[in-house]
């Protein structure tokens, strides 16, 4: 395992040091995504591993800690299907499947299926070799999840990305006009399906994971500003900035807030992989209680990673703003992110199990 980590280190520590410069230049993550392929991080496969990458990577850059969680999340729930399918070494691989979207087409054609329509959202697609994508089915309304090869003829990446944050994740739209489809993995059951229906916490499971990375490099980059460019208030009676209780306080409590937030959603990761290890003898129960400890997760995270990014400020002082440090980008990134989907509703669902012991329904969002 540390070899991994310390090749995700080296890999954190060049997209580190000009973040701020690509996140000004808002370009497509080919150079990044390629640094992922070089460096093998693409083609590690144990979970547990999986996720202290994540975090590394999404601590230094949260576009390409986005990418790399969903790269594994989109390998991890095809698993989840019964269908056989090949994952070859150094591929990126991303996902078309917003659930409220509208959905894409598959109609029925010799050798599989054509698809067509068009998906708004669809983060790091433009940049991926393989493509995990769900349709509906035009004569019997069946959901399916198929693979695509990502420059498949008939796909078109519509380049109109234009948010506050996550710049570098290629999340713009998708047209498909007349895509051939071979490669099914299986049907997305309308009821509940333990399993299957596993994907869909999955991805809260990244974005809770994201959210500490975001507050862990928020800390990390401002820390730094702290020790060396900050000064003292000319009241506090220190020299340093590093000296004044306020600050240190400050700090302190911060850290001591990720570091809780990030045990949870470690617990949260570890409960998710024991579940889809329980394969199709999964109970409801069980997954039920793996979505609310996703869900504990998500809230937790998601009040600390915009209080984080939002408090650093004050520690860094005013000249600490200048455009050229590029400290807002940790804010804009998490409040662009916490904006998937409305945490209050994770809050709900953590607050209707501890007072009645309801589960979490089966959606494409719990």
């Amino acid at each position: 395992m540390s070899n991994w980590l310390d090749v995700a280190h080296e890999v954190a520590a060049t997209l580190r040091s000009d973040a701020a410069d690509r996140d000004r230049a808002g370009q497509p993550p080919a150079k990044e995504v390629e640094l992922l392929r070089q460096s093998g991080l693409l083609n590690v496969q144990d979970w547990a591993q999986q996720q202290r990458i994540g975090r590394i990577i999404g601590a230094a850059d949260a576009n390409i800690g986005h990418l790399l969680g969903y790269h594994y999340l989109q390998i991890w729930r095809s698993g989840l299907f019964d269908a056989q399918f090949s994952v070859q070494p150094d591929q990126f691989w991303a996902g078309v499947s917003n659930p409220l979207d509208a959905a894409l087409e598959l109609t029925p054609a010799e050798g599989g299926f054509v698809l067509n329509g068009r998906k708004t959202f669809a983060t790091g697609a433009a940049v991926a070799d393989r493509l995990v994508v769900s349709a509906t089915r035009t004569d019997n309304g069946e959901k399916l999840t198929f693979l695509l090869d990502g420059k498949a003829t008939g796909i078109t990446y519509l380049d109109d990305w234009d948010n506050i944050g996550q710049r570098l994740t290629a999340s713009g739209g998708v047209n498909f006009e007349n895509v051939q489809v071979t490669e099914v993995l299986g049907v997305q059951p309308a009821g509940e399906d333990p399993r299957v229906s596993l994907a869909a916490i999955g991805f809260q499971l990244v974005l809770a994971q994201l959210y500490v990375a975001i507050a862990e490099g928020a800390l990390a980059e401002a820390a730094d500003y702290t020790r060396t460019k900050t000064r003292p208030w000319f009241v506090s009676g220190v020299e340093a900035a590093i000296d004044d209780p306020y600050i240190v306080a400050a700090y302190g409590e911060m850290v001591s807030q990720t570091r809780a937030a990030g045990l949870l959603a470690d617990e949260a990761a570890r409960q998710l992989w024991e579940a889809s290890e329980h394969g199709r003898h999964l109970t409801p129960a069980k997954r039920g209680e793996v979505a609310v400890t996703i869900s504990e997760a998500k809230v937790v995270s998601t009040k600390l990673v915009n209080e984080v990014t939002s408090r650093i400020f004050e520690q860094v002082g005013a000249r600490g703003t200048a455009a050229k440090y590029g400290v807002d980008r940790f804010w804009r990134n998490a409040r662009t992110l916490t904006l998937h989907d409305p945490v209050v509703y994770k809050a709900r669902e953590v607050g209707e199990h501890f007072l009645t012991g309801a589960r979490p329904a089966h959606t494409g969002y719990s």
